[in-house]
C-alpha cells in the first residue's frame, strides 16, 4: 500500500487529543479559602474571609491574597493508577506542608506570557505514582490574586480536581510532540523528515482509539526514531533552566518574596524527578528573601547548590540597571552580590547575568575585571530596533580597555520552551558559529517566575543527542563559559557601550525615583566620608551594619524595572516613602559625624559656636555661602574644612553695593564678572555673552533653554521617535521678577501649560561660569514630555557624556543607522560639546536623558506615560540644571570638577561650646584628609574596609589619558595596598612619609587599602 503522506493539521489534532487524555478527573476537591488584602503567616491563615468554592466562584480581586485548603479522599477506582490534583485558582498558588514550607509552586493557564514560547501554566500536583484507592487529601495553599504579570484573571477558581494521570499517554505525548516539532524543522525532502513523518503517520492512523495497548505499541515506534543518534557535533546547546524574576514589575514587591518561592520550590520538586536537571537563579537578594521568609526552603536550596545541580547566577545583588546607578553603585552591586554568593555557598561567581537589561555602560568591564567576574550573559540586545548586533559570543571591551567575555543565547530569549525549534533556531541564528562550537539555552518560564515545567524537561530527556537536531546537555553556565573561553582567541571585540536601540524612556520615566537615586548616592557618599573621619578623630564607632542595609536597599532600588521607571503605581508609592526615610536618616547620621569631627579637630582661635564648612571633594573649593546674613566667599582645602570666621575671599553683606557684588541686573539681562544672560519676551535666553573670551555662546535667531512640551504617547519604555516633527509646543511665561541675593542675581520665571506650572530661577553668582536654572514644576500632564535645548555656538562632531568613572564619546551627526539609533542618550553629571579652545557643557542634579544633535545640547526633563502607572509623575518635582561655558575643552576646563560640585554641596555644621574649643591645637595636616597633585583624578570613595579596621579609598583617572600623581594623606600610614573592587590585597604599596606614589592608565579606577598608623586615632 502506497504510503501518503500524513498532514500537517491532522498530527497538530493528534496532539491536541493526546494532551487532552492525559489526565482523567475523577471528583472534585473540596476547597475553602480564608481572603486576606496582604499575605498573612501560615500560623495566621484563618484569619482572613472565609469562603467556600466551587468552580467558577469568585474569591478575591487583583492583590488579593487567600489560604487554600484543599481536601478530598481518591475514589476506590483509581486503586493501581498514578493520581494527581489539578488546580487552578486564576492566580499564583504556592502548596505548602505541614509546617508551611513551600513544596511547590501552580500558576493559572491564562496569562499573558508569550505562547509562541509555549504555556506558562502549572496545574499539575502529583499524589502517588500507584494509588491504594484510600489516600486522603489534605493540603494547604498560599494564593495571590494574579497572573505572572501581576494582571487580574476573573479571580475565579478554574478547577480542582483529583484526576488519573495516564503516564504512558503522557510519555506518547511528549514523544509525538518532539517529532513532530523536529521534522517541522528540518529541510524539505531529507531522509530524516521523511522517515519520522512516516511513523507519524503510522501512530495517527494506530491511534483512533486510545488503548493502553495502542499506546504501548505507538510508543514502540515513534521510540525507534527517538533512538537515532547524530554523529560528530558541529554545535553543542548547553542548556541550564532559569525562572528569570522581576523583583518588581506588573507586581509589587511583596509579590516577588512569594514568586521566588513558588518558582523555588516548583525546581525542587522537578529536580526529584528529572535527575538531569540543572537549574540556576540569580540576584543575592532573592535567595536572602528566600533566607529570611522561608529558611527550610533556603536550606533545600543549599544543598542543591552543595550537590551541583543548582546554580548561583550572576554576580550582582540585583539584575540591576546600568545606565542609571552611579559608578560605586555599580561597584556595590558586585561586592554585595559576589560577597553574598562566596559566604552561603562558598562560591566565587565569574559571570555577569543580566538578561533584561536595558544596555550595557562602558565603564561596566573594568568593574567586572576588578571584581574578579571574567564572562557576561544577556540577550537583550536581540531587541535592537535598527541595527543587529553583529556577535553572540564576542569579548566586550570597556573605556579603559578591560575585557569580558560575553555571550547572548543565539534564541534571543530567556524563556526557551527547550523544543526542537528553539535547536534548530540557535544552530540557524548563531551569528558565530563558523568559529564557535557551542552557545547556550536558558530555558523555563521567566519574567513573572515559575521556570521549567515538566514540559521542558520532557522534551530535553529526548533531545540529548537526537538524530536531525544539535545535540544538549543540561550544565552550569559557568561550565560552558569555561568550555567557550578556551577557543577566545577567535571572537571578536566590541568597544564601548552596549546601547539597547530600544526603551529611550526609562532615562526619564519615574523622575522622582532617579532624583532620589541620585541624592542617596551623593548622601551616602558622604556619610561613608564623615564616618571615616569620625572614626578616625576619635574612635567614633562607624555605621558598617547599618551603612549596608542602606546600601543593598538602595541597591534593591536600582533594579532593571524599578529605577528605570517601568514598574506599576504600587511599586513607585513605596519606595518613594521609603526613599524619604533613608535619605532622612542619612542626613542625621552625616550631621553626627561631622558634629564629632567638628568637637575633635578644632581651628586654633576659633570662635565659640562657630561653623565648620566641609568638602568632601578633592579638590580646593572656593564658594559663597550664607552665614549669619552674610554672603562668604570661603576657600575650603580638598576634603578639608574650615571655620566660618576663617579662609574667608571676601564678604557680601545686606548693605553691599551692587559693584561689591558683582552681579548686575538690566531689564531682562542678568550678568556678573564673567558672563551676561539676556532674555527674550516669553522667558527664553536670546543671548549669552562670554566677557572673557568675547564670545557669543548662543546661536543668533535662537533660543536657548527653550522648554519645549512634547506629544509622547509612549509607555514607561518608549516614546516615539518622531516626538520632534511637531516642533513642540513652547510653555506660557506668566511672569518674569528679578532676583539679587547677595553675589546671586537673575530672574525668577514663571510659566504655564494646560493645568501645569513650572517656575524656574535662572541665576548667575559672582565668580562663577555656572548659569543655574533651580526649577520647581507641578506637572499634571499625561501623555506629555517635558524638554529644554540649548543650540550653541561650537561645532564638534561628538558630544562628550559622562559616565560612571569616566566618559565617553557619541556622535552628534546622523550619518548611519548606528549613530541614528543613539539619538537618546544616558549622561550622568554632564553632557559637553567643545572645539579645542572653547566649549560648553550642561550640568544637572538629577537627570539621565539627552539629546545631542548638531550643536544643540538638550535634556529630558519629565515624562507622563500612563502605562504601567496610570498616575506616573503627575506630581511636584525639584531639579538643577546648569548651563557651563567655558574655554578649552571638557578636560581642560576640569567639567567634570563642576558636576561634582553641583551634585556634592559643602556641608555645615555648627562646632562644639566646650571650652577647648577655641584653644586646642588643630591636629596637623587635617587640612586636608585627602590631596593629589593631579587635577585628573577623582576621589569617589572613603570606606571602612568590609572585612578589616583599614581605610579604603577609590580613585579613578577622569580625563582619559596616562598619569603618575602623589596622593598625600592627612594621617601617618603603617601599610598600604592596592586593592581590587572586593578590596582584596594585590600588591604593597611604598609609603613615603605621608605620601604615596600611583600611577593611572586611561579611567582607571584604583582602589587602595590603608591602615592608619597606631590604629584609627
Amino acid at each position: 500500500m502506497p504510503y501518503e503522506k500524513v498532514r500537517p493539521e491532522t498530527l497538530k489534532s493528534m496532539l491536541r487529543r493526546l494532551e487532552k487524555s492525559i489526565y482523567v478527573p475523577l471528583s472534585d476537591l473540596h476547597v475553602t479559602v480564608w481572603v486576606t488584602p496582604e499575605p498573612v503567616l501560615y500560623a495566621e491563615r484563618y484569619s482572613g474571609q472565609k469562603l467556600e468554592l466551587r468552580a467558577g466562584d469568585r474569591w478575591g480581586k487583583l492583590w488579593d491574597c487567600g489560604w487554600f485548603h484543599f481536601t478530598g479522599k481518591v475514589p476506590r477506582e483509581a486503586a493501581g493508577a498514578k493520581v494527581v490534583l489539578l488546580i487552578d485558582v486564576n492566580g499564583e498558588l504556592c502548596i505548602v506542608d505541614h509546617e508551611g514550607i513551600p513544596k511547590q509552586g501552580l500558576t493559572n493557564i491564562n496569562s499573558e506570557f508569550d505562547t509562541s514560547l509555549g504555556l506558562p501554566g502549572k496545574r499539575v500536583v502529583h499524589i502517588c505514582e500507584s494509588s491504594t484507592g484510600e489516600e486522603t487529601i489534605d493540603l494547604w495553599a498560599d494564593a495571590g490574586c494574579n497572573d505572572l504579570f501581576g494582571q487580574f484573571r476573573s479571580g475565579t477558581l478554574k478547577e480542582a480536581v483529583i484526576a488519573i494521570c495516564r503516564e504512558q499517554v503522557r510519555q506518547l505525548y511528549y514523544d509525538a510532540e518532539v517529532l513532530v516539532e523536529t521534522a517541522e524543522q528540518l529541510p524539505s525532502g531529507s531522509a530524516r523528515k521523511e522517515k519520522i513523518y512516516r511513523a507519524l503517520s503510522d501512530v495517527s492512523l494506530l491511534l483512533t482509539e486510545l488503548t493502553d495497548q495502542r499506546v504501548a505499541e505507538a510508543r514502540r515506534i515513534l521510540g525507534k526514531e527517538l533512538a537515532m543518534r547524530g554523529g560528530d557535533p558541529v554545535l553543542t546547546i548547553s542548556a541550564i533552566g532559569h525562572a528569570h524574576i522581576d523583583l518588581a514589575w506588573l507586581w509589587p514587591i511583596r509579590e516577588t518574596i512569594r514568586k521566588g518561592a513558588r518558582s523555588f520550590a516548583t525546581a525542587l520538586r522537578m529536580m526529584e524527578r528529572y535527575p538531569d536537571y540543572v537549574f540556576g537563579a540569580s540576584q543575592p537578594q532573592l535567595y536572602d528573601w528566600m533566607k529570611e521568609y522561608y529558611p527550610k526552603l533556603y536550606s533545600e536550596i543549599k544543598e542543591r547548590i552543595k550537590e551541583g545541580r543548582w546554580e548561583p547566577q550572576g554576580a550582582m545583588w540585583v539584575e540591576s540597571d546600568t545606565n542609571v546607578p552611579g559608578g560605586e553603585s555599580l561597584v556595590r552591586q558586585v561586592l554585595y552580590g559576589k560577597r553574598y554568593f562566596q559566604q552561603e555557598f562558598g562560591h566565587d561567581i565569574s559571570t555577569l547575568w543580566m538578561p533584561d537589561v536595558f544596555g550595557y555602560s562602558a565603564s561596566l568591564p573594568q568593574i567586572l575585571k576588578k571584581s574578579g567576574v571574567t564572562y557576561m550573559m544577556t540577550q537583550k540586545l536581540s531587541w535592537n530596533m535598527y541595527n543587529r548586533h553583529p556577535h553572540h559570543t564576542f569579548f566586550w571591551e570597556g573605556i579603559d580597555g578591560s575585557r569580558v567575555l560575553a555571550h547572548m543565547p543565539p534564541e534571543d530569549t530567556y524563556n526557551s520552551p527547550a523544543a526542537p525549534r528553539s535547536i534548530m533556531k540557535a544552530e540557524k541564528e548563531y551569528l558565530d558559529k563558523n568559529i564557535s562550537d557551542r552557545c547556550l539555552m536558558l530555558f523555563g518560564i521567566g519574567d513573572g517566575g515559575g521556570g521549567p515545567g515538566e514540559e521542558h524537561l520532557e522534551r530535553l530527556s529526548r533531545e540529548k543527542n537526537l538524530l536531525g537536531l544539535a545535540p544538549v546537555v543540561q550544565e552550569p553556565s559557568e561550565r560552558f563559559f569555561e568550555k567557550l573561553a578556551e577557543d577566545g582567541e577567535r571572537y571578536q571585540s566590541w568597544r564601548g557601550e552596549l546601547y539597547l536601540e530600544k526603551h529611550q524612556g526609562t532615562l526619564t520615566s519615574q523622575a522622582r525615583n532617579k532624583r532620589f537615586n541620585r541624592k542617596m548616592e551623593k548622601a551616602l557618599r558622604e556619610l561613608e566620608y564623615a564616618s571615616v573621619l569620625a572614626w578616625m578623630a576619635n574612635g567614633y564607632p562607624y555605621p558598617s551594619e547599618e551603612l549596608e542595609r542602606i546600601w543593598k536597599e538602595v541597591l534593591l532600588y536600582q533594579f532593571h524595572d524599578i529605577l528605570p521607571g517601568s514598574s506599576i503605581k504600587r511599586v513607585y508609592d513605596e519606595s518613594l516613602e521609603r526613599y524619604a526615610t533613608m535619605l532622612e536618616q542619612v542626613e542625621r547620621m552625616i550631621a553626627t559625624s561631622y558634629t564629632s569631627v567638628a568637637g575633635s579637630m578644632c581651628l586654633a582661635g576659633q570662635k565659640e559656636n562657630s561653623v565648620l564648612i566641609f568638602n568632601s571633594l578633592p579638590w580646593e573649593r572656593v564658594e559663597w555661602l550664607k552665614l549669619d546674613e552674610e554672603w562668604l566667599r570661603l576657600r575650603v582645602p580638598p576634603m578639608g574644612f574650615v571655620s566660618g570666621d576663617s579662609n574667608i575671599v571676601s564678604i557680601v553683606n545686606k548693605d553691599a553695593t551692587v559693584s561689591e557684588m558683582k552681579v548686575s541686573l538690566r531689564e531682562r539681562a542678568a550678568e556678573n564678572d564673567l558672563l551676561k544672560v539676556t532674555f527674550g519676551a516669553d522667558g527664553g535666553i536670546k543671548s549669552i555673552w562670554d566677557k572673557e573670551s568675547e564670545r557669543e555662546i548662543v546661536v543668533p535667531g535662537e533660543q536657548a533653554n527653550a522648554l519645549r512640551i512634547y506629544h509622547d504617547e509612549g509607555d514607561a519604555w518608549d516614546f516615539p521617535s518622531t516626538y520632534r516633527q511637531s516642533g513642540g509646543t513652547p510653555l506660557t511665561m506668566e511672569g518674569l521678577e528679578p532676583i539679587v541675593n547677595g553675589p546671586v542675581a537673575g530672574f525668577l520665571i514663571r510659566y504655564k501649560f494646560g493645568q501645569s506650572s513650572l517656575t524656574q530661577k535662572v541665576v548667575l553668582t559672582a565668580g562663577s561660569r555656572r548659569i543655574d536654572f533651580v526649577t520647581e514644576v507641578d506637572w499634571k500632564e499625561s501623555g506629555k514630555m517635558l524638554r529644554t535645548s540649548f543650540p550653541v555656538n561650537v561645532r564638534s562632531d561628538h558630544v562628550n557624556c559622562e559616565i560612571q568613572f569616566g566618559y565617553i564619546q557619541r556622535p552628534t551627526h546622523r550619518n548611519t543607522m548606528w549613530d541614528y539609533a543613539k539619538d537618546e542618550i544616558c549622561a550622568h553629571h554632564w553632557i559637553d560639546l567643545s572645539e579645542p579652545d572653547y566649549g560648553v557643557a550642561l550640568l544637572n542634579d538629577c537627570k539621565y536623558g539627552h539629546r545631542a544633535e548638531n550643536n544643540v545640547l538638550d535634556i529630558n526633563l519629565l515624562r507622563s506615560p500612563s502605562y504601567p502607572d496610570p498616575e506616573a509623575d503627575r506630581a511636584k518635582h525639584s531639579f538643577i540644571y546648569s548651563l557651563y561655558p567655558h574655554q578649552g575643552d571638557h578636560v581642560q576646563a576640569e567639567v567634570y570638577k563642576r558636576g561634582y560640585e553641583l551634585n556634592v554641596p559643602l556641608r555645615t555644621v555648627e562646632a562644639s561650646n566646650r571650652s577647648d574649643i577655641g584653644t586646642a591645637p588643630k591636629p596637623a595636616g587635617m587640612d586636608s584628609f585627602l590631596k593629589l597633585d593631579h587635577p585628573n583624578v577623582m576621589v569617589e570613595t572613603v570606606k571602612k574596609a568590609e572585612d578589616g579596621e583599614e581605610i579604603i579609598i577609590r580613585l579613578y583617572e577622569t580625563a582619559g589619558t596616562r598619569i603618575q600623581t602623589n596622593l598625600h594623606t592627612g594621617f601617618q600610614m603603617s601599610d598600604a595596598w592596592l586593592a581590587d573592587l572586593l578590596e582584596r590585597r594585590i600588591e604593597q604599596l611604598d609609603i613615603k612619609g605621608q605620601t604615596l606614589n600611583l600611577t593611572f592608565a586611561p579611567f582607571e579606577i584604583v582602589t587602595l587599602r590603608l591602615t592608619a598608623l597606631g590604629g584609627v586615632r
